[in-house]
């Protein structure tokens, strides 16, 4: 049987706790910047966090989509109406689903959209210079099991029940 060493658990909750307040800050000032962005870009914050997912992840599906912001089916149609009409997503027939719709980011239109985050990306390719290959593998992995987290809070918040 493995005893924990009180000191060890409180210097672990301490830290712990330290951790997640600077996340709490880190995704404050991405929201800021965000928000700054969309409102360069003349987006609606909601239409700027679905065209990014659609950057990142490749054409999908308005329930999907809907799915993946959080908010009703209906009020994703407004949104993919909105990005449509700027310019910056198209619709497309779905080849697995003749009767489904994809939607897609617009490449042309995302280059607009990522020229205002190039001051971000610089500071953070800064901040990535002091650390070696090894240390960027293990925050890596650490962000990504965080972001998984995230998803399954999600998903868990918004399952009925």
């Amino acid at each position: 049987m493995d005893l924990v060493d009180p000191e060890d658990a409180r210097t672990r909750r301490r830290i712990t706790s330290e951790l997640k307040r600077r996340f709490r800050e880190v995704n404050n000032q991405i929201a800021l910047l965000s928000h700054h962005v969309s409102t360069q870009v003349e987006l609606r914050d909601i239409d700027l966090d679905c065209l990014d997912f659609l950057a990142q992840h490749g054409p999908a599906s308005p329930s999907a989509l809907a799915r993946r912001a959080g908010v009703h089916p209906s009020t994703m149609t407004g949104v993919i109406d909105r990005l449509e009409k700027g310019g910056w997503v198209r619709r497309q027939r779905d080849d697995a689903d003749r009767r489904g719709v994809l939607v897609s980011a617009r490449p042309d239109a995302m280059a607009e959209v990522f020229r205002h985050y190039e001051g971000m990306n610089a500071q953070l390719d800064a901040v990535c210079a002091d650390y070696s290959p090894a240390e960027l593998q293990v925050i890596s992995g650490f962000l990504d099991r965080a972001a998984n987290a995230g998803r399954q809070a999600v998903e868990e918040f918004s399952s009925p029940g």
